[in-house]
């Protein structure tokens, strides 16, 4: 899979990505993830115009995975990684992080974080094998507990969710 930065005109079919992405979620006991809506083409074009929106494509160009990513207190903060199922298993996630990983580091940015589910298997364990460590709370920057906060006001602490961090 090659990464690329988004085009406009390939951001609803992130939104479709997202959407397929989500359906294992239901298998899992947790059908208000599955079903929840994909970031509207506003907010994806802002992280496309400001250049830390990308997508693995396939061997036609045609996106099967997206990264949304932005700045937090020295981090690169991974907000979205979405893999459609057909594509699933083949290092796509890992391929966008590390192209994530080189970007923050031209940026001289020190780690990648982000949020997950600390339970389900491509989320928390997928990302302790990629070298990410869950943070403790008390470790937590001010940007991260802002981002805890606005999730927990979305109903995502309903399951248990954890922060994590990898160095660069």
């Amino acid at each position: 899979m090659r990464v690329r930065p988004a085009t406009a005109a390939e951001l609803p079919a992130l939104q479709d990505i997202e959407r397929a992405a989500g359906v294992p979620f239901r298998d899992l006991g947790m059908p208000e993830i599955a079903d929840d809506e994909p970031p509207g083409l506003d907010v994806l074009e802002c992280y496309r115009r400001a250049g830390r929106c990308w997508v693995a494509v396939d061997e036609r160009d045609q996106p099967v995975a997206y990264l949304l990513a932005e700045p937090v207190d020295g981090a690169l903060h991974i907000e979205q990684v979405s893999v459609h199922p057909r594509a699933a298993r083949r290092g796509v996630g890992r391929d966008l992080l590390a192209h994530a990983a080189g970007h923050a580091r031209e940026q001289g940015l020190t780690a990648l974080t982000l949020t997950t589910f600390a339970d389900v298997p491509w989320n928390a364990p997928y990302y302790s094998r990629l070298g990410f460590h869950t943070l403790p709370e008390p470790d937590l920057t001010p940007g991260l507990r802002t981002i805890r906060a606005t999730e927990a006001e979305h109903g995502l602490d309903r399951w248990p969710r954890v922060c994590m961090r990898a160095p660069l």
